[in-house]
């Protein structure tokens, strides 16, 4: 399991329909371990659920984090529950920061996209590129006016655009037109719904390597469950069979192996494992295409093997 620290939540505030801001602190002050764009914080709640929630915290605030969450009545509980449960002045354990969106500062351009509670990270990135005095745009989009969080600040920037679906006829964001019409050598960022997600996808796929960032709140593909292969741990040579119907972190949990992870879906990061030998069946939504091929490292709570036997840094 991840480190985690024991802070107390400060702070809820109306964002937008059925969002709310959380703020968490240290019960004694003091800082925090600091962030960057992009990143994000595992909320362990009461009833044993664990959730990842990006950062929204602006420029300066080294003393406490704030997330965005909806309420989303779709969603496995957990957005629900914190709503519905957690009160000011209640202590929550809190893991990470981690990061795996990070903002490239050195890009001679940046397209700032966001979708609903999508916005969360793209905020903070937007704030750090007006801190610095770099140039960027950037798109918002939500279904309706009323859900869209942070609307008063983002709409009175110029570098925003915003639309509303309800509005537009029902039209969404046109993803072709946003990154044709963008500066030559523009990094593009978008957070937002899945149906989103794969529209940008598919109008950047032919940007070069690295121009292209993206996060996804859940699973990309299903976790790897076919078994069928051995796992080698390289520092202890302890082997373990990966039955069907497992995952390798499963499995190295039930023989009480000591690792870090979090998520257990591909989408935080915090189970990155170095492969010493042997071929990953990549199923995380972290990894570049060209990181995959490499096969440095894996996911090893929801990536399995293609070949018979794979050996792990652990």
């Amino acid at each position: 399991m991840s480190d985690t620290m024991n802070l107390r939540l400060t702070a809820i505030a109306y964002a937008a329909q059925d969002t709310h801001t959380f703020e968490f602190r240290r019960p004694e002050g003091g800082a925090l371990p600091p962030v960057e764009p992009g990143a994000h914080i595992d909320i362990h709640l009461p009833n044993g659920m664990m959730r990842q929630y990006s950062l929204t915290t602006t420029e300066g605030e080294g003393d406490r984090y704030i997330v965005g969450i909806k309420r989303d009545r779709g969603s496995r509980g957990g957005s629900i529950y914190i709503h519905d449960h957690l009160k000011v002045g209640q202590i929550v354990k809190i893991g990470g920061p981690r990061n795996n969106f990070p903002l490239e500062l050195a890009a001679p351009h940046t397209v700032l996209i966001a979708g609903g509670i999508g916005v969360t990270p793209i905020r903070c990135m937007a704030q750090r590129l007006i801190a610095k005095g770099l140039p960027f745009t950037m798109y918002y989009s939500c279904r309706t006016r009323s859900e869209a969080a942070f609307l008063d600040e983002l709409s009175k920037r110029p570098e925003v655009t915003v639309h509303f679906d309800d509005e537009a006829n029902g039209k969404f964001l046109d993803m072709k037109a946003i990154v044709a019409s963008a500066p030559t050598g523009s990094h593009f960022y978008c957070c937002g719904p899945t149906p989103m997600l794969a529209a940008y996808e598919a109008a950047t796929k032919d940007l070069a390597p690295g121009q292209m960032h993206i996060e996804y709140f859940t699973a990309k593909e299903a976790a790897a469950t076919e078994g069928g292969y051995v796992i080698q741990l390289q520092k202890s040579g302890r082997e373990f069979a990966i039955p069907e119907g497992k995952t390798i972190l499963q499995v190295l949990r039930e023989a009480g192996v000591d690792m870090t992870y979090s998520c257990e879906e591909g989408v935080c990061g915090a189970c990155e494992t170095v492969v010493v030998s042997g071929t990953p069946d990549h199923r995380d939504n972290i990894l570049t295409e060209s990181e995959r091929q490499a096969s440095k490292t894996m996911m090893i709570c929801c990536s399995g093997s293609k070949s018979a036997r794979l050996v792990l840094d652990l």
